[in-house]
């Protein structure tokens, strides 16, 4: 059981919930900051992040490429930031390269102090259905608790 929370909603959305014992200001900095990327945003263990250019302000791109520990099954994530409210909130919109573009993937990220951390909350808008049934097709639900399990001992190590 992870603690990531993956609900859907209607035919396009996925709601995403995680708690962090990190408090807001750092679980945001882990999602802007591409040195911090680089040290939980890799997948399941045995995956490396090969490429990170995260350019965290509006109209700032986003390229983020993995491979397996073979150097195979390969694929990257391309993006553009919309907006983005310090220590509380990130839009941007993201395709995944499997090879081909998924369709865009509209998120915006929420960061919400709670008593012992941080409730992140993600809401990802696809298109359509279809387009939907193939993201939660590639794990992606695994490979993203595998890396948000990361974050708060990353908070530790800057104590």
């Amino acid at each position: 059981m992870t603690k990531l929370d993956l609900k859907l909603e209607g035919d396009t959305h996925v709601i995403v919930t995680r708690r962090f014992k990190a408090p807001p200001e750092f679980v945001y900095r882990a999602h802007t900051d591409a040195e911090l990327i680089k040290k939980w945003l890799y997948g399941p263990d045995g995956w490396v992040m090969t490429n990170c250019l995260y350019d965290a302000r509006p109209g700032g791109q986003i390229r983020l490429d993995w491979q397996d520990a073979n150097g195979e099954n390969a694929f990257y994530l391309t993006g553009e930031f919309i907006a983005l409210t310090p220590n509380e909130r990130i839009e941007h919109v993201e395709r995944m390269h499997l090879p081909d573009p998924t369709p865009d993937n509209h998120i915006v990220t929420t960061f919400a102090p709670i008593d012992d951390g941080t409730l992140l909350s993600l809401r990802m808008t696809m298109p359509d259905a279809d387009a939907r049934a193939i993201m939660l097709e590639t794990g992606m639900e695994e490979g993203m608790e595998a890396s948000y399990v990361r974050i708060d001992p990353l908070f530790a190590l800057a104590d």
